[in-house]
């Protein structure tokens, strides 16, 4: 945290006012963007696309991901919007990077490197390193647990045809004729796997989700589902993007354990779709409380002490991150398709609105 402040006096004594001698005087939206490119630095993490001396030396990455941050900043739906803002804003221009208006690339080229981030998930890179140099050494409180409804433009993909389970003989069995093997479910096998396994096992594909909404009305939607772990700030640690179909806590152990690697945190927060023996049990192992709201299948509904229930109430945190994200730096308009790209594009809201709650620690 004292690294974080002493950038935070570098921006506003030093940097700001070197800028605006250079420049016209910076907007606050301008600022806003010079804080976010100072906080997660990202020149460090694209030696992956350097020139390498054969073919035709392609435009700078550095310049096309700060430009990408800058459409996440000011919330501009398309890249043809936000060319013509550069076009007709010369300091946001020149802080991407390029002098003058022919310098900036076609809307191919940005198409083209908005691909490779997200290929290489360069992204999330950035933003897991943001976290472990500005939160790993902190403790923190509360994990807050939840997803949100991604809408795409793209056609769902089609269900695959279920597999007929070989039908046993009625009746009962012979004595000593053994019961057939049962598969054991996703949320059985992940506590013994990796991260990277338990990821790899998750749907991404797009399809139809559907969701009660706060009312208790049941929702649908077209796209995808993202997943987020939030701690005590509202400062978004983990996230995970998968089908819209898929259960929340199918997600609940990976969450867990990506958090795990980057955070040290005592308090897991979570509603009733994560009400699960094997979750409850993970989280015991990780050596943490899960506060999960019970999901009465057959019975009485558990209900929290009063401890646990003012504890319980931060889950809201997670809630405030998805409407920063929907509301202010381009949750809502979803362009791209593909869960690579929606993941990449959903990346970069992420970084601005973490970048933007370490500062307000601060403020």
């Amino acid at each position: 945290m004292h690294g974080l402040i002493s950038l935070w006096n570098t921006i506003q004594l030093t940097l700001f006012p070197w800028l605006e001698e250079e420049l016209d005087p910076l907007t606050e939206r301008q600022k806003h963007f010079v804080s976010v490119i100072e906080l997660i630095k990202p020149e460090r993490f694209l030696q992956q696309f350097c020139w390498i001396g054969n073919g035709r030396k392609p435009k700078r990455r550095l310049n096309l991901l700060k430009a990408f941050v800058a459409k996440a900043v000011y919330d501009f739906q398309t890249t043809e919007i936000l060319v013509e803002h550069l076009k007709s804003c010369k300091n946001l221009r020149r802080l991407c990077g390029w002098e003058t208006i022919w310098a900036i690339p076609s809307l191919s080229t940005f198409s083209r490197a908005f691909t490779q981030f997200s290929e290489s998930e360069v992204l999330n890179k950035i933003h897991r390193a943001m976290i472990v140099k500005n939160y790993g050494d902190k403790i923190a409180g509360h994990v807050s647990r939840d997803s949100t409804a991604i809408e795409a433009r793209e056609k769902p993909a089609k269900k695959e045809p279920k597999v007929a389970r070989p039908k046993g003989k009625r009746g009962r069995r012979k004595k000593g004729e053994q019961a057939p093997p049962v598969e054991p479910k996703r949320l059985e096998l992940q506590p013994d796997r990796s991260l990277e396994a338990n990821i790899a096992d998750l749907p991404q594909a797009c399809n139809v989700g559907t969701k009660k909404n706060s009312k208790g009305y049941k929702e649908s939607w077209i796209g995808y589902k993202l997943h987020a772990d939030v701690v005590d700030g509202e400062i978004p640690v983990s996230l995970i993007l998968t089908s819209a179909s898929l259960h929340d806590s199918q997600v609940a152990i990976p969450l867990a354990q990506m958090t795990a690697s980057r955070v040290t945190n005592l308090y897991d927060l979570m509603d009733a779709a994560y009400d699960s023996e094997a979750i409850h049990r993970y989280a015991l192992d990780l050596g943490h409380i899960a506060l999960i709201d019970s999901n009465p299948r057959s019975g009485e509904k558990v209900l929290m002490d009063p401890a646990q229930e003012a504890r319980y109430n931060q889950r809201t945190s997670v809630e405030r991150v998805f409407s920063m994200l929907k509301d202010n730096h381009g949750g809502r308009h979803v362009r791209v398709r593909g869960p690579k790209k929606v993941m990449a594009h959903l990346m970069f809201g992420m970084l601005v609105v973490t970048a933007t709650q370490f500062f307000r620690l601060l403020i």
